[in-house]
């Protein structure tokens, strides 16, 4: 390694000094030598390239990745709250119609921020049991409505099918005679 070195400095001390003295087989040697130093100066650019854009990609999906996660857990600690607004709404009916109101609409900002961290409201009107985005916690007997119909939602549900924060706890329908 030292005397290549050393080879490739001659050859390029060679081609800075007066080329009159030098040889056409001297000058030639030179000129490969830097070609063969300049080659390996674009090798190792290319490698520091390639290894420079894979690095900015692994990055790109590791801070989506850190994002991602960041969200959920945001979205995670709205639960609660939202639990919490759903109970005091079932047992309001009492109450002042004011606070109904406003109790409403915080509810409803609490989901709209959920909606706005990527996990909207499961929506379940009409809905049939699908085990991706529900969960069953109870199953009646209802010969009135076609089976897997969803009865009540006893929990909702935030997410899609492709980022699920939490299934839709649901009590599901199926005929007297299934088992």
């Amino acid at each position: 390694m030292v005397e290549e070195q050393n080879e490739d400095t001659r050859a390029v001390d060679l081609l800075n000094d007066d080329l009159t003295d030098a040889s056409p087989e001297e000058i030639r040697a030179a000129q490969a030598a830097l070609a063969a130093q300049l080659e390996t100066a674009e090798d190792r650019w290319r490698r520091t390239a390639a290894d420079y854009d894979n690095l900015r990609k692994r990055m790109a999906r590791e801070i989506q990745t850190v994002r991602e996660q960041e969200r959920q857990h945001t979205a995670k600690a709205f639960l609660p709250v939202v639990d919490a607004l759903d109970r005091a709404l079932s047992f309001g009916v009492d109450l002042d119609e004011g606070v109904l109101d406003g109790m409403q609409a915080v509810r409803a900002q609490a989901a709209d921020a959920l909606r706005a961290l990527g996990y909207p409201e499961i929506v379940i009107d009409g809905a049939e049991f699908d085990p991706q985005l529900h969960e069953a916690v109870s199953v009646v007997e209802d010969a009135s409505v076609p089976p897997r119909s969803i009865r009540a939602v006893t929990r909702p549900g935030f997410g899609t099918l492709e980022r699920m924060l939490r299934p839709a706890a649901v009590v599901v329908t199926r005929r007297p005679d299934e088992e």
